[in-house]
């Protein structure tokens, strides 16, 4: 076996773990395997002799292409991320990871580890990139701050003071769900029969009074951005009219719901539940993106 075949099955070892960094970085698949891609591409033209830890090295230099794909990214951005609360705007969802309820699928299972849900990953896209390289690369991947220092062009503490600022922003935007998938799946199969029936009360007790509902329709059909118990639970009900049927699935390791409307994808539902009650619901409605997922395996095409 050739230098390069040793080198290309090393590095294909660390891909999971990879796209997993370029995923929570990013927060779009396509993107994360550009990311993962340009590692390669660096590895390839590096001498590494002197690596004693590859992983780490493929950690920080995916890191750092990611860093770059951010900056360039918040450079481009003109317009706010979100609406004003139940106005038109433009909601950016990241890209979902769906799996059907049973299904073992280890890549899918590093790339949502950690409690890696939607509404922490809509937190991390309102992070600085600084702020984001310093909390994922720390905070998730275990990597000291002393290498993710040099990436920055900081100091050691003023990179533990970024991990910090963000860690606070995360806690308090996305605490940890409820642990219990099983409960967390009777609450959102409780809101789809409460939605589908029109039972107003019902929905209520299942909404936490500050529920957060964001709606990305892509960029020809604006999102809504709405709050509270009784706006959130009258458009499930108008919206419930719309779908024909409805799916069980995993968006990002948590129980989700795939509505349909004549066989094709209408909705993915992406819900966060703590205390029993729902504290966001995360709706992907942009047509083009639901069919870039190739959902068609979890609806048997």
């Amino acid at each position: 076996m050739s230098g390069n075949e040793i080198l290309a099955r090393r590095f294909e070892e660390h891909r999971p773990q990879l796209r997993a960094v370029a995923y929570r970085m990013l927060g779009s698949l396509s993107e994360a395997e550009d990311a993962v891609q340009e590692t390669w591409l660096k590895l390839d033209r590096s001498d590494i002799g002197a690596v004693q830890n590859l992983g780490a090295w493929l950690t920080t230099v995916t890191g750092r292409v990611c860093l770059d794909l951010l900056r360039s990214r918040t450079a481009r951005r003109e317009d706010p991320l979100h609406g004003q609360d139940g106005q038109e705007g433009l909601v950016r969802l990241p890209d979902p990871v769906v799996a059907a309820f049973g299904a073992a699928d280890p890549e899918q299972e590093v790339l949502t580890a950690d409690s890696v849900g939607i509404a922490l990953m809509v937190v991390l896209d309102e992070l600085a990139p600084a702020e984001r390289l310093a909390f994922v690369l720390h905070d998730l991947f275990s990597v000291p701050f002393d290498e993710i220092a040099p990436i920055l062009g900081r100091t050691s503490a003023a990179t533990r003071q970024l991990a910090s600022r963000a860690r606070r922003r995360v806690q308090g935007a996305a605490p940890a769900q409820d642990a219990d998938l099983t409960l967390r799946r009777e609450v959102v199969e409780a809101f789809l029969g409460a939605a589908r029936g029109g039972d107003l009360d019902a929905l209520l007790a299942l909404l936490d009074p500050d529920v957060v509902a964001r709606s990305d329709g892509g960029a020809l059909r604006p999102g809504l951005l709405r709050r509270g118990a009784a706006d959130v639970a009258s458009q499930a009900i108008a919206f419930a009219r719309f779908a024909q049927d409805g799916r069980p699935v995993l968006v990002n390791g948590a129980p989700g719901v795939l509505s349909l409307a004549d066989g094709k994808p209408l909705s993915l539902m992406a819900f966060t539940i703590r205390g029993g009650r729902i504290t966001a619901l995360d709706i992907l409605t942009d047509p083009d993106r639901l069919a870039r997922l190739g959902l068609g395996a979890l609806l048997g095409d």
